[in-house]
């Protein structure tokens, strides 16, 4: 396997110079796409449309059809990993996942394990390899998983939560148990990303979405060490090429640090930090990736470029180590003309800028 034709996004993850600053959006095949709409219309469901791996290469490949973007991400859920243990996965219109089983008996959580990705999340490998097939190596394709503690979230609150009071309950008063659905979780999370990996996904994401919302002494019981642990399970090489990792914490500027010593190769950063701080704080050791407001993409397309601007020119005329995005999914009611405004001013400047370094 030879790197794509395109390995800016790769060689940025690896700390390796680039001629400008590769950019990709989280959630950027999404409902802002009128195109993904009517795609989804045809699946019936969201979970058809995942479960479809022509379907879901159809729609991964739809933004690069309409951006000049640097990579692509497969498209699926985080809560594949907990509906294929059993909790049962479903989707109401306008209120999001919900689980008919949530974790809350010890039974239930003694008798947890982890699926074997081949056999009950086949659909999504099936998908990587479509998908990979389908880019014929232009760009490359990054696969991800939930982490730990963000998809136990939903496992034991049943849903998505504003207070976190199911978990945290069990996180202050039965620690044991929710260290038992973290560890099957860690396991099943650390031998899906590995068979992403076989099928194709060339670099991988690990989305701690929830892991903000515990306090410093939680984070680093109940989130950080179950990073640590799928980090250092993965497959770091394939076909002659390093495979890099990146783990993104939303809310998780205060650790960069720690979640540096994970061994991951690059942090995703949220737009609540300024990414030079997070640079001079880290970036000596891992690649930094984000961390524009996704709110921006709702002004002019002018105030868009200007804050994209901003963002590449914070983090240094030396772009190396340097992965353009945003510091969370992009909004489904954003206008998709901002985002040509977006891709455009950062290769633009970030190529600008480093003609100035030389």
């Amino acid at each position: 396997m030879t790197r794509p034709s395109n390995d800016s996004l790769l060689r940025a993850l690896l700390r390796e110079p680039t001629d400008q600053t590769p950019i990709w959006l989280m959630r950027q095949a999404g409902r802002y796409l009128p195109e993904y709409c009517e795609t989804r219309r045809r699946a019936g469901s969201f979970l058809q449309l995942c479960r479809n791996p022509a379907l879901a290469c159809e729609v991964t490949l739809q933004p690069l059809a309409r951006y000049d973007l640097d990579a692509a991400i497969l498209f699926s859920d985080i809560l594949t990993v907990p509906d294929a243990m059993g909790l049962g996965l479903y989707f109401t219109d306008g209120e999001g996942p919900r689980f008919e089983r949530p974790l809350r008996e010890e039974w239930a959580i003694r008798d947890l394990s982890a699926p074997d990705p081949w056999d009950h999340l086949r659909y999504v490998m099936d998908a990587v390899s479509e998908i990979r097939r389908a880019l014929n190596n232009s760009v490359p394709l990054i696969g991800f998983a939930g982490s730990p503690y963000t998809l136990a979230c939903y496992m034991v609150e049943g849903a998505s939560s504003s207070d976190y009071r199911h978990i945290k309950r069990m996180l202050y008063e039965r620690p044991d148990l929710l260290h038992r659905i973290l560890s099957v979780t860690a396991d099943a999370v650390s031998s899906y990303l590995n068979a992403q990996i076989d099928c194709g996904a060339q670099a991988v994401m690990i989305f701690d979405s929830w892991g903000g919302s515990l306090s410093a002494a939680a984070y680093h019981e109940f989130s950080l060490p179950y990073l640590r642990r799928i980090v250092a399970s993965l497959i770091r090489e394939r076909d002659g090429e390093r495979v890099p990792s990146i783990v993104f914490t939303k809310g998780g500027g205060l650790w960069l640090e720690s979640i540096a010593e994970t061994g991951c190769d690059a942090i995703g950063v949220d737009w609540t930090i300024d990414i030079g701080a997070a640079r001079r704080r880290v970036g000596h050791l891992v690649a930094l990736q984000g961390n524009l407001d996704p709110g921006v993409l709702f002004a002019s397309p002018g105030r868009v470029a200007a804050e994209a601007r901003t963002v590449v020119d914070s983090y240094g005329f030396d772009n190396t180590g340097h992965v353009f995005n945003l510091g969370h999914g992009i909004s489904q009611f954003t206008p998709p003309e901002n985002v040509t405004a977006l891709v455009d001013a950062v290769h633009e400047h970030s190529r600008k800028s480093q003609k100035k370094m030389h």
